[in-house]
């Protein structure tokens, strides 16, 4: 039996399952290095969310849905550039992948950073932002297959749940560290063009926008230098075999759910509470400005929650199979979904903190469906077949926050959420149906 040789670029003869022909650390530098690069990318996709709610507090002039497609074009250039990413695995190979995909980053940071100086810059261009800055979680649907390459599948409920919810969490920390990095001056760059708020104070938008960029470049290096090739080899028409396995389309449903909303309530939360509760709303009309919520300095606690789980629970998943806490956590978001959206007609400012504990609760199940799902990929499908439906289950859970946004510059709050939880309840017995009751065909 031939050795497995870790000197080359190329792994030739890799097989996870094999012992001999597997190695943990390259297996786990990989893992590490991918994750911070992608965490990045989510910071580079929720970039827009961050942005968009104070763009009218320094002299742009954008209505409700104005804002709300802002904050929606990143979900649906995501989703359209994972069914690209999604094929590339096999093609360019980890290293080069993982490469690009870091300088890559920096045209929308760059992008956002000189748009907002500017409260005349036109609306069509700050869309043409928003939607080049879907290149961040696009890369998505390449990195988690590239990943899978590497280990076994007795790990990969842990190795895939810690890099996607790793990962996720640059989500919540571009939302979480933007309003600090807006106000005060950064190393000095604030001297372009500080802008100023209503109030007359000085504020820097564009901070968040232009301090990840050195981040992206190092990880860029670090990826060339580091990283190794899996010689996984296969064409387009090989891969597009995954249309022709029902699991494809039963999981595509159940990460559209799971992820998808989560997605779309992390990019559209901070509007939701401007609009529902805080200056934007009824409330605003017998409430002081100063006792309203703002939704930036909330917003950021619901993908923080999710992501969190998410990478926690692989472990869990591994011992217990994905399809459980698949349908348990459909189960717990139908409930608290539907909790929720009895306190969006809000009366007093308890109704937002209802609203907010039990949209933090449905973040947690949404944690535990993203989680359980990608456990059960790898073990219902095929080996060659799992990382393409991890890639395309990706690309149509990212229009999650497209989706929501164009629906709710549509309709009432209430009538999206209650479809939200008649969604969630068909995914919960589908779920239950395939994969998680007693004999189902499809155990995971």
């Amino acid at each position: 039996m031939t050795a497995l040789d870790t000197s080359q670029r190329v792994l030739h003869g890799w097989d996870p399952e094999n012992p001999e022909k597997w190695d943990k650390k390259i297996a786990w530098t990989t893992l590490w290095i991918s994750t911070i690069s992608l965490f990045l990318g989510f910071c580079t996709w929720f970039l827009v969310s961050a942005i968009a709610p104070m763009l009218n507090q320094i002299g742009f002039d954008l209505s409700k849905g104005q804002l709300y497609w802002l904050a929606a074009i990143p979900g649906l250039s995501t989703g359209l550039l994972r069914l690209v990413f999604m094929f590339l695995p096999p093609v360019i190979g980890t290293r080069k992948l993982v490469t690009l995909s870091s300088f890559l980053f920096i045209l929308p940071m760059l992008g956002w950073f000189f748009a907002v100086q500017d409260p005349g810059t036109p609306y069509w261009w700050l869309l043409v932002l928003a939607f080049i800055s879907g290149i961040g979680g696009g890369v998505f649907s390449g990195y988690m297959p590239s990943t899978g390459y590497f280990f076994p599948k007795s790990q990969a409920g842990t190795a895939l749940g810690l890099q996607a919810g790793l990962s996720n969490m640059g989500m919540s920390f571009i939302q979480l560290v933007s309003p600090w990095l807006m106000g005060f001056t950064l190393l000095g760059i604030g001297f372009v063009a500080p802008q100023r708020n209503p109030n007359g104070q000085e504020i820097f938008v564009h901070n968040p926008a232009i301090v990840l960029i050195p981040w992206t470049i190092i990880m860029g290096i670090v990826a060339w230098k580091v990283l190794k090739d899996v010689p996984v080899k296969a064409n387009f028409k090989q891969q597009i075999d995954i249309f022709g396995n029902v699991n494809t389309w039963v999981m595509t449903v159940v990460y559209v759910a799971g992820f998808g909303t989560f997605a779309g309530f992390s990019a559209s939360l901070a509007l939701l509470i401007n609009d529902n509760f805080g200056a934007n709303s009824d409330l605003a009309q017998t409430l002081p400005a100063d006792q309203l919520p703002k939704g930036a300095a909330f917003a950021f606690v619901f993908p923080l929650i999710g992501a969190g789980v998410r990478a926690l629970s692989g472990p869990l998943c591994d011992k217990f199979g994905g399809a459980i806490w698949s349908f348990i956590g459909l189960v717990g978001m139908t409930i608290f979904t539907g909790a929720a959206a009895y306190f969006l007609k809000a009366d007093s400012l308890n109704d937002f903190w209802a609203f907010f504990i039990l949209m933090m609760i449905m973040g947690v199940f949404s944690g535990l469906v993203n989680a359980g799902s990608f456990k059960q990929m790898p073990m219902i499908l095929p080996k060659r077949q799992a990382g393409g439906v991890i890639g395309w289950t990706g690309a149509m859970g990212a229009f999650g926050p497209f989706i929501m946004g164009m629906l709710l510059s549509q309709m009432a709050p209430v009538t999206f959420f209650i479809g939200c939880v008649v969604f969630f309840a068909i995914t919960a017995v589908l779920v239950w149906i395939f994969y998680a009751r007693p004999n189902a065909p499809f155990p995971g």
